[in-house]
């Protein structure tokens, strides 16, 4: 979710906004309900989106998440709609009209061999093109030099894009955390949302959000029905996949999380494309298809209780004051 970050940038981002809405997100819901209760769901129940991301950036991504969803190995997916392979998204989109698609907004593209560029009429001098003409190759070069009308722009004609091929949206999150990276950016993120009326990727523990519900004191608490965004982190090695996954969701408490995970098979396309960036790239991607797929990691989650959800059901725990 963080590829090409400034990691001390961000952890310091986080620390200095963290307590802005504390009060706020520790109020109780008026009805005294949790999520999993509005849902039809015990107060005790650990409620769990499989998300992946990426949808569109490469055709062995797409067929990993196609295959993901088939299965039932994942319950939710955002599409990078800049990416050349977005056509091939919406005709399957076209032919699963029930898959819970969001829209993984995207200010970058981050990898060095493979770029894209953006979907509105951004002119070649815009503050969201590289010297290239593409679209940023890092979060930090988003943060230190776009305008935020020109990633509104952009955010809106991608999500437009996808509605007028048809797809049905059920969120929208970011890709990079780019718009979780400013007060700025988390401005048009939140505005995005609040234009397209879709929920936002927003959780409560912001470790993997960068404070982002931190950074404006306007924000419904009621709007936040993630608890937190957990995801593979740097360094893990592939024999301890499995176990690192098992050390991070065995241990949650009641609650409402997404587990994010990154799909293709491994082959020359996707190896060729990160070939200079192995974090989120080829095997770490074959290395998340394995698993989600594998029948240990489906009985895990079957043992620990968990209740797989979608975004498309989370929706139906947010108030209507609060979309």
């Amino acid at each position: 979710m963080f590829k090409r970050s400034n990691l001390g940038l961000f952890l310091a981002f986080s620390l200095l906004l963290g307590s802005v809405l504390c009060a706020a997100l520790t109020t109780p819901n008026p009805n005294g309900k949790t999520v999993a209760e509005r849902l039809g769901y015990p107060a005790n129940s650990r409620l769990l989106v499989i998300h992946a991301d990426d949808f569109g950036m490469m055709q062995t991504v797409n067929h990993a998440i196609e295959d993901a969803f088939e299965n039932h190995w994942v319950t939710s997916a955002s599409i990078m709609v800049p990416c050349p392979w977005f056509p091939e998204v919406v005709q399957w989109a076209k032919a699963h009209p029930d898959a819970d698609l969001g829209i993984h907004l995207t200010m970058n593209a981050d990898w060095t061999p493979y770029r894209w560029g953006p979907v509105s009429a951004q002119p070649m001098d815009s503050s969201l093109r590289d010297p290239d003409g593409y679209l940023p190759l890092t979060t930090e070069y988003v943060d230190q030099h776009t305008k935020m009308a020109d990633v509104e722009a952009e955010g809106r004609a991608q999500v437009d894009k996808a509605l007028a091929a048809g797809i049905k949206l059920s969120h929208l999150d970011s890709h990079m955390g780019t718009l979780f990276s400013t007060r700025e950016l988390f401005g048009v993120f939140l505005g995005l949302g609040k234009h397209f009326h879709l929920p936002l990727l927003l959780a409560k523990d912001t470790r993997a959000t960068g404070g982002s519900v931190q950074l404006l004191p306007d924000i419904n608490p009621e709007a936040v029905v993630i608890d937190r965004v957990l995801e593979m982190t740097p360094g893990v090695p592939k024999e301890k996949w499995l176990e690192h996954y098992k050390e991070m969701l065995g241990p949650l408490p009641p609650g409402t999380y997404e587990l994010i995970v990154h799909l293709a098979y491994d082959n020359d396309e996707i190896r060729a494309a990160t070939f200079d960036h192995p974090d989120w790239g080829a095997q770490w991607r074959q290395n998340d298809i394995d698993l989600v797929r594998s029948e240990e990691f489906r009985k895990f989650l079957k043992e620990q209780n968990f209740i797989l959800v979608t975004w498309a059901d989370l929706a139906n725990a947010i108030p209507a004051s609060a979309k």
